[in-house]
Order: C-alpha cells, then sequence, then structure tokens
C-alpha cells in the first residue's frame, strides 16, 4: 500500500510541474510601450531630466550624432547622469548634453 501512494504522489508532482512551466506569464502584446527610454530614431528634443544614464559612452556619441550633432568630443559622464559633450551644428561649436531617456539638448 505505501509503494502506491508514493506512485500516486510521485505523479502528482510531476503533473503540477509540467502544468507550471505551461503557466508562465507573457507579455501583454496590446500594454503600451515603455517610453522611459527613447526608440533610436527619435532625436527630437525635450527638457533633460536626472537619473541613471545606462547609454554606453559609444551609444552616447551616437545618438547625439542621430540628433544632428558632429564632431562629438570630450564627452563624459557627469553626477546628474547626463552624457556632456561639446560638438558641432551648423559650423558653431556647441555644448551637448544626453539623458537617460534618449533626449539631446545643446546650449
Amino acid at each position: 500500500m505505501p509503494l502506491i501512494k508514493v506512485a500516486a504522489l510521485a505523479g502528482c508532482l510531476a503533473l503540477g510541474a509540467a502544468s507550471f512551466a505551461l503557466a508562465q506569464p507573457t507579455a501583454d502584446p496590446s500594454a503600451p510601450p515603455n517610453m522611459a527610454v527613447k526608440s533610436p530614431g527619435d532625436t527630437s528634443s525635450a527638457p533633460l531630466a536626472k537619473g541613471h544614464n545606462s547609454f554606453t559612452k559609444g551609444q552616447a556619441k551616437s545618438r547625439i550624432e542621430k540628433a544632428g550633432y558632429a564632431d562629438v568630443s570630450m564627452l563624459d559622464l557627469d553626477a546628474d547622469g547626463l552624457w556632456q559633450a561639446t560638438a558641432t551644428q551648423n559650423g558653431q561649436s556647441v555644448h551637448v548634453a544626453l539623458d537617460y531617456k534618449g533626449d539631446v539638448a545643446a546650449q
């Protein structure tokens, strides 16, 4: 009799594990996109925001260039999480910054 109970318990555990594997959550395709970070093609400007910046130096340079700036140099991450650099736009030297969302602004 105990052998039958052990076999029944093992069968229940195996069935539970199989149903757990099938019941994993998935992303809802109708959910709105997370706008914490802009898509690489979006180069529109907005007020810059402080925050942890996860862009690498190369990614930051690329996003600044896609926003219309050339000769990006002296690129450095500041204490506010902004990538700061000098660049040129329309032949003028400007100071540019990139925030964690992908927004670029110049002074």
